[in-house]
C-alpha cells in the first residue's frame, strides 16, 4: 500500500482530500493525480471544498496551504488584500479581540458577497446581462467603504470615525435598497461582537 493509499483523518464526504508530501508535492487522493498549488486556487474559485493533510503526520494543515495560495496570488499581482488590511490583520494577533476576528471577518465577507451577487443579478436582469462598468465599480467602492467602516468596531486608531468623514462621501446610491440592507447586517454583526466582548 502506497502513502497516497494511507488512511487519514475521515474528512467531510464532500471534501476532496489532499494530501502533502515531505517534498511538498500535493496528490489529490479523488483524481489519484498530483497537482499544484495553481490547481487547488481553481478549485477555491469553482467552489471545490477540499481539506489537505500532512501525509507523514496526518495533520490538517489546510490553513496553511491556503494561506501560501493568498500569498502566491498577492505576490504574482494585481494586489486584493490593501496594506492598512493587513497591518490591521497583524494589530489583531495577541490583541484581545482575537478570538472574535475571524468569526466577524467571515460574516462580513459572506454579507458582501452575497451582497455583490444580488448585485449583479439585477444589473444582468435591468440591462439585459451587460452590466455597466461604471455602475459596478461604483457599487463596489460604496460596498467596501461600507466593510471599512465595520472594521472600525475593532481598531478606531487606524480607520477614521463615522462621524469624522466629510459629508459628501454619502452618494444616492447608498440609499439602495440592496446597499440599506448590507447597512443593516453590518449593524447586526456590531451588535454581537459588542455582546460577545460584553460577556468574555
Amino acid at each position: 500500500m502506497s502513502d497516497a493509499d494511507q488512511p487519514g483523518p475521515a474528512p467531510s464526504p464532500e471534501k476532496v482530500v489532499i494530501k502533502k508530501y515531505a517534498n511538498r508535492r500535493l496528490y489529490n487522493t479523488r483524481s489519484s493525480a498530483y497537482v499544484t498549488l495553481e490547481h487547488l486556487s481553481e478549485m477555491v474559485k469553482e467552489g471545490i471544498d477540499f481539506v489537505v493533510y500532512d501525509a507523514k503526520t496526518g495533520d490538517d494543515i489546510t490553513r496553511s496551504v491556503l494561506t501560501q495560495i493568498i500569498f502566491d496570488e498577492e505576490n504574482r499581482g494585481p494586489n486584493l488584500l490593501p496594506i492598512q488590511f493587513l497591518r490591521q490583520l497583524i494589530h489583531f494577533y495577541g490583541d484581545s479581540m482575537q478570538a472574535f476576528v475571524p468569526s466577524y471577518l467571515e460574516l462580513s465577507l459572506d454579507s458582501f458577497t452575497r451582497q455583490q451577487e444580488r448585485m449583479r443579478s439585477q444589473v444582468a436582469a435591468a440591462v439585459g446581462g451587460v452590466p455597466g462598468a461604471g455602475f459596478l465599480e461604483d457599487q463596489v467602492r460604496q460596498n467596501l467603504a461600507l466593510f471599512d467602516r465595520a472594521m472600525q468596531l475593532f481598531s478606531p486608531f487606524s480607520f477614521p470615525r463615522p462621524e469624522d468623514a466629510p459629508a459628501a462621501s454619502a452618494t444616492p446610491a447608498a440609499s439602495d435598497t440592496s446597499l440599506d440592507e448590507l447597512k443593516k447586517r453590518m449593524e447586526e454583526m456590531q451588535a454581537q461582537i459588542a455582546k460577545l466582548a460584553e460577556n468574555k
